[in-house]
């Protein structure tokens, strides 16, 4: 039903991006683990597998394709998103048991599929990210809420070309533009199948989309109510072409017949709110610097345990490609 383009990396080279931040983190605590599941720690037990992706992919993304990257993290929680929340904890404690239960069992191939399903992203985790950001020379911005309202908001402003995410709710939040697998891999693991499955970068612009639904953007966060969001469950029965077709007879929930109307949330001002403006800052400087060398040598080699050869080899691409000293974001999205 959404209209997405299918691109290689080269096709986004010199663009910015604002990362939802925490969706790409949970891409590498999938990815970078043990034959038997377990994530890469520190000789401390503190993990490392986000830490490595994050350097090694985003290192390859500025040097190689000239991409300008600025991450932006998840605030507070919003109420609504709670139940949604207390379902993925529990999803991940059950694969957590699993994952257990099939190491101790010797069978590693299901021990990796559960352990993937079980990821879970702490609070030092995230300030390892943005210490290691930090000591790159790469901004990064502190969302009020949701990362991707935030991100949308800046590429909403012109502030970046587009956003980084695998979720589609960047487009309900008014993204012109959400590019999708950015990857150098270009594989998901898929937990359920045990499988990889290859991926390629896909652009997917808000007013092709709309165009194509004919649909508002209004209209389109009425569809995702009823086919449900994070925000709050769909209605039973009702799946995303029946969602269009109803959107495409009555424009609105409100002109919608009353048996539908009886199973809209009472909270349904407050979901379109959410979406349509959200609780996002304008308090944040998009400037790079050059990398700290002495305090990512520090931070990653004798803190981490990394290589400090591929540590000094990181450094070096990425002094070379910022050479130029410090820049603003702007001038790669405006051409200044």
């Amino acid at each position: 039903m959404i209209k997405r383009k299918v691109v290689r990396l080269r096709d986004l080279s010199g663009r910015s991006f604002a990362v939802d931040t925490n969706n790409v983190l949970y891409q590498f605590l999938a990815l970078i683990r043990k034959p038997d599941g377990s994530l890469l720690t520190d000789s401390q037990g503190r993990v490392t597998s986000h830490l490595i992706g994050l350097l090694f992919r985003t290192t390859r993304l500025i040097t190689e394709y000239g991409m300008r990257l600025a991450f932006v993290f998840d605030g507070k929680p919003l109420s609504l998103k709670s139940a949604e929340l207390n379902r993925r904890r529990q999803v991940r404690e059950e694969a957590l048991t699993q994952w257990q239960d099939a190491k101790r069992a010797g069978d590693y191939a299901r021990a990796f599929s559960k352990a993937v399903v079980s990821s879970r992203l702490d609070h030092l985790m995230v300030e390892d990210v943005k210490t290691l950001l930090a000591l790159m020379g790469l901004p990064f911005v502190q969302a009020p809420s949701d990362a991707e309202a935030q991100a949308s908001h800046m590429a909403s402003k012109g502030d970046v070309w587009g956003v980084n995410s695998q979720d589609y709710d960047s487009l309900l939040y008014g993204a012109p533009r959400l590019v999708r697998y950015i990857t150098i891999t270009g594989k998901e693991y898929l937990p359920s199948k045990r499988r990889s499955r290859r991926l390629l970068p896909e652009l997917i612009e808000l007013k092709s989309v709309l165009e194509d639904l004919n649909l508002s953007r209004s209209s389109l966060v009425d569809l995702a109510v009823l086919v449900g969001t994070d925000f709050n469950e769909g209605i039973r029965g009702i799946g995303p072409k029946k969602a269009l077709g109803l959107m495409r007879e009555y424009g609105s929930i409100e002109a919608m017949p009353k048996h539908i109307l009886d199973k809209v949330p009472s909270d349904l001002a407050q979901v379109r709110k959410i979406f349509l403006t959200p609780e996002v800052t304008d308090e944040y400087r998009l400037t790079f610097g050059r990398p700290d060398e002495r305090g990512l040598l520090e931070f990653l080699c004798h803190d981490r345990g990394f290589s400090q050869d591929r540590v000094q080899a990181v450094i070096k691409r990425l002094s070379a490609a910022g050479s130029g000293g410090q820049s603003s974001l702007a001038a790669w999205v405006h051409g200044d």
